[in-house]
């Protein structure tokens, strides 16, 4: 999609965007889930977020898409760390937009809930890859997720943030791998290469 067309579409959106923003961020915040131990959970809703407003013409193959892939962002972790159920999302989501559009998100939000494991590797294995995969828009988001983890691990310092900055710096080549995009000719499954760039950079793996 234009980078124009996209901002154009989103300030169309403004206030459907801005309920799912604050429904989000009230819903970590009711669970009371933090970010880093002192930031409310939005900080980091918002800065995955932030990197859709920014890349997300890179990606959205139409207009009706948008929706879903800014809920996606904000919702991304609502299964896994906030207690909603797949239906929980579905229904949520259906408040904002149409029923397509909300199973659009839904899956989104589905393919990047980690799997049950005891270790890291367990919880995020090939199986959890492979649906983020399939799903459209899922690889982007978690890119953009990772972009937020990242960043916000170089830029603060304490003990958690230089070993998730050590922990991210060894598994970008695999990350990266893990969710590359099969087929490389449908846009929704685009990994925008301004993204990994930064992920490069900040994670001294140039």
């Amino acid at each position: 999609m234009n980078c124009e067309l996209f901002k154009d579409d989103i300030a169309r959106l403004a206030d459907v965007i801005e309920k799912i923003k604050l429904s989000a961020h009230k819903l970590h915040e009711s669970v009371n889930q933090t970010y880093d131990y002192v930031h409310p959970y939005g900080y980091h809703l918002d800065m995955v977020v932030d990197a859709v407003y920014k890349y997300g013409y890179e990606v959205c193959a139409q207009e009706s898409d948008i929706l879903p892939l800014f809920f996606g962002a904000y919702y991304h972790d609502s299964i896994e760390d906030a207690r909603l159920t797949y239906n929980d999302v579905m229904k949520i989501a259906s408040q904002h937009m149409s029923q397509e559009q909300a199973f659009m998100a839904a899956e989104i939000v589905y393919a990047l809930t980690n799997d049950k494991g005891r270790t890291r590797a367990e919880r995020a294995g090939e199986k959890y890859y492979k649906g983020i995969r399939e799903t459209p828009y899922a690889p982007f988001v978690k890119l953009a997720d990772r972009l937020a983890n990242i960043t916000h691990s170089s830029y603060n310092t304490n003990e958690s943030n230089a070993h998730m900055k050590t922990v991210y710096r060894e598994e970008l080549p695999h990350f990266l791998e893990a969710i590359a995009p099969q087929d490389n000719n449908d846009v929704r499954f685009n990994l925008p290469q301004t993204i990994i760039d930064e992920l490069h950079r900040l994670t001294g793996t140039n």
